[in-house]
């Protein structure tokens, strides 16, 4: 009885102590706080801040043209916002908008990064020509898709009226409706940022080694079994981040939304939500709230990536 009891209180400290540092493991991290420490400070300020603010805001009524009016609602904007079905209409709206552009920009991009990996001549002049799309400014982009997709000054119906023999009429009006919008929405976001898509997928091409996929070759794989055996296993930490990166870039879409449709035909993203409610209307508390419910749910995308493809991006894969 007492040899049990002597060995349990030896035994217990091993396992829940924690390692010994070394004294030099211990200056090299306080040297590593004093280095890092300032540019920490700053980023906490900045990012943090905003959020703060817009949190305590939301918990207002507060109309910035009376703002002797403001009280305390706490959480009444958010009840008001999450049983209006306009939130859950721009909610439907934004997903669909990103859904439809990362899994196309996907594809496209993957393809793109394969070409750009595997042509030798001109490899540079190829990838500048790749990127330019990415290098213009999205408001200006926006306004040129719309111009083109617009039936007085495009040429868009003009191109697909020839390519189709006529099934698509000079006039078709691309603002006209919701699907039509979307499309054209989707577009210029697709040709906008798949150049970002594939330089990022084209960094996880590189990593790859070249011997796996000649040794593959030589025991008789095809492409196609090369390709999900053995490329896109070791790319799952380029495609997570290529993908996640997109994904919160594509659910905080306004530009173009504002650019091409300004809202109409139901095409309201919850960006575009939160701008008309903070500045058309001045509800600073209404939009405040709205900013906090994208902040979360943009949030949660990046948890539930992190989680999903399970992957160390410090170090090694778990």
């Amino acid at each position: 009885m007492s040899t049990t009891t002597s060995s349990d209180t030896e035994l217990r400290p091993r396992s829940s102590a924690k390692p010994q540092l070394s004294d030099r493991a211990k200056s090299e991290r306080k040297l590593g706080w004093k280095l890092a420490g300032p540019a920490f400070i700053v980023m906490l300020a900045v990012t943090a801040w905003p959020i703060i603010q817009a949190v305590y805001l939301s918990f207002f009524r507060y109309r910035l043209t009376d703002p002797d009016a403001r009280e305390v609602v706490w959480l009444g904007n958010y009840q008001v916002i999450l049983t209006d079905p306009i939130w859950w209409k721009a909610f439907f709206v934004t997903l669909l908008i990103t859904v439809i552009t990362v899994v196309v920009e996907l594809v496209i991009g993957f393809f793109i990064a394969m070409m750009m990996h595997r042509v030798v001549i001109p490899r540079r002049t190829l990838r500048t020509i790749v990127l330019i799309p990415y290098s213009i400014i999205t408001v200006v982009s926006a306004y040129a898709w719309l111009y083109s997709f617009r039936t007085d000054t495009g040429f868009i119906n003009g191109w697909l009226n020839i390519l189709t023999f006529g099934l698509v009429p000079d006039n078709f009006d691309w603002f006209g409706g919701f699907w039509p919008s979307i499309v054209a929405i989707c577009l210029s976001e697709i040709w906008k940022t798949t150049p970002f898509m594939s330089l990022l997928l084209l960094a996880g091409l590189a990593q790859i080694d070249g011997a796996m996929e000649e040794a593959a070759k030589v025991d008789g794989a095809t492409f196609w079994q090369r390709l999900f055996r053995v490329v896109l296993p070791n790319m799952k930490a380029a495609i997570m981040v290529a993908v996640l990166f997109r994904t919160l870039d594509a659910f905080r879409i306004f530009d173009n939304v504002f650019v091409m449709t300004g809202g109409a035909n139901d095409t309201t993203t919850l960006s575009l939500l939160a701008y008309n409610a903070t500045i058309n209307r001045v509800e600073i508390g209404m939009g405040s709230a709205i900013s906090v419910l994208l902040f979360l749910c943009v949030f949660a995308i990046a948890l539930i990536f992190m989680k999903g493809f399970n992957v160390d991006l410090a170090g090694s894969k778990k």
